[in-house]
């Protein structure tokens, strides 16, 4: 099979990763791939690999094009950061720190700081980037502070801060928040909170200072300056322990407690349970659940397959989910946020970079319970619209249809002009979801305004 590269991984220009028959590789130059070795022959790196907290790399088949091919393992699904909680980042955050941290003691640093360089084991982080890795120089920074800036420690100020979420920003450059925008958010008293001064500042100042100098003129002047290996391990310490103090603690929202505040009978909730868990496969690797809140199906999808995404709109819902999951060691659901009006967009150089996320799905089963009412009378988007959607999504899907009769569709529809949905109707949804999909399996809940579906795609 012909290879496929990976389209952001132009960004490194000492390899590449690639992928052939399903898996994961990364071609290495002469220089990327002495600093392999070097990489391999630490006892940081077996025993990260050991712990699930770098990805498990081994010597592949060697090639024409490359000095060394590396192999991956293949993570189940990528996510990005602009679709975690805080409490996502904040760990992936310290275990970039902790990695880096155990490599400065055996004489390696890290040349990269981005947080792509991190992805996800159901609710563990897991480091990705190997490549990154490279022999300390004496005298020289930590080249990758600031990207972790950027990318992690500012996002982070943000929220903690001010509140702020962060996922808009970083959605909005995949380079992250730059140093002149931060300080013009953090002026007068806000200056003096936790990190601001350092790492906001007086980095901006140092880049302007910089701005016509060389990196090799400013690498020299650092070391001119007596700058040395101690110092950057007490930096990489300071911005570990700041890190661990920024917090965050999610707001009560109508979705946090959405289960005990939705209008279902507990009739309802165990039809609904008994149908999810009657109509997924019996076996698959990928299952997206839609709207899931605080993950109930989630779970009972994990039964089933290998990987579970769990997406919710609400941040606050994600960071609560994720906690949880993080506290049972779940290694098979991962929540994302994800307004599913708005999904993520292809971002990057050409918009190819970081692929959208109905390129990454690709599921075999897709859960999409109380979510169309919320698609199409609460966001206007129209019942052909969302159906082709959740065909470009997975293989078979479980939907609920909301009957405008329904609580829950009658709060929508009393802030809309009346009349405004006339082709919002089951028969409609029906004829719509048969075109699609060949329905499998239909039953209605006890309340009789909801109805659930289960269909396989059509073929074409």
């Amino acid at each position: 099979m012909v290879a496929s590269v990976e389209p952001a991984s132009f960004r490194d220009p000492s390899g590449r990763v690639f992928y052939r028959d399903g898996q994961v590789f990364r071609g290495l130059s002469p220089v990327a791939a002495q600093d392999w070795r070097a990489l391999a022959a630490t006892k940081f790196f077996a025993n990260a690999v050991k712990a699930g907290k770098i990805t498990a790399t081994e010597e592949a088949e060697k090639t024409d094009e490359w000095d060394v091919v590396l192999k991956h393992e293949r993570i189940p699904f990528i996510s990005y950061p602009f679709e975690w909680s805080f409490a996502m980042l904040r760990d992936a955050a310290l275990l970039h720190l902790d990695l880096l941290q155990a490599a400065l003691a055996e004489g390696l640093t890290s040349k990269d700081g981005s947080a792509y360089n991190l992805q996800w084991h159901g609710a563990s982080p897991v480091f990705i980037d190997v490549g990154s890795f490279e022999p300390a120089r004496p005298g020289e920074p930590w080249a990758g502070y600031r990207q972790f800036c950027q990318t992690m420690l500012y996002p982070l100020m943000l929220q903690s801060h001010l509140d702020l979420d962060f996922q808009p920003w970083l959605r909005a450059s995949v380079d992250g928040v730059e140093p002149a925008r931060m300080r013009k958010l953090f002026g007068g008293a806000r200056r003096f909170k936790a990190g601001v001064l350092k790492h906001v500042h007086l980095h901006d100042a140092v880049q302007s200072r910089n701005a016509r100098s060389s990196t090799g003129e400013v690498r020299a002047e650092l070391r001119d300056a007596g700058f040395s290996e101690e110092l950057v391990k007490a930096t990489v310490r300071a911005i570990q322990k700041l890190v661990r103090g920024l917090d965050w603690q999610p707001p009560a929202s109508h979705w946090t407690a959405y289960q005990q505040t939705c209008t279902y009978s507990d009739a309802d909730r165990a039809a609904k349970v008994e149908f999810v868990e009657a109509a997924l496969p019996a076996k698959s690797n990928l299952i997206l659940d839609l709207g899931a809140n605080d993950g109930t199906y989630s779970r009972i999808a994990a039964k089933r397959s290998d990987y579970v995404v769990a997406v919710e709109s609400d941040a606050a819902v994600v960071d609560k989910l994720y906690r949880d999951l993080r506290d049972e060691g779940e290694r098979r659901v991962l929540p994302i946020v994800m307004d599913l009006a708005d999904p993520s967009p292809g971002i990057g150089w050409r918009g190819r970079e970081r692929a959208s996320f109905e390129q990454r799905a690709g599921a075999d089963a897709v859960l999409a319970l109380a979510v169309i009412h919320h698609l199409a009378i609460g966001r206007n988007v129209p019942l052909p619209e969302i159906v082709d959607w959740l065909a470009a999504l997975g293989e078979r899907v479980v939907v609920e249809f909301v009957e405008p009769a329904d609580p829950m569709a009658k709060r929508l529809l009393a802030n809309k002009p009346e009349g405004l949905f006339p082709d919002y109707r089951r028969d409609v949804f029906e004829k719509l979801l048969g075109e699609r999909f060949t329905v499998e399996h239909r039953a209605e809940l006890p309340s009789g305004t909801r109805t659930l579906y289960c269909g396989v795609r059509r073929a074409g």
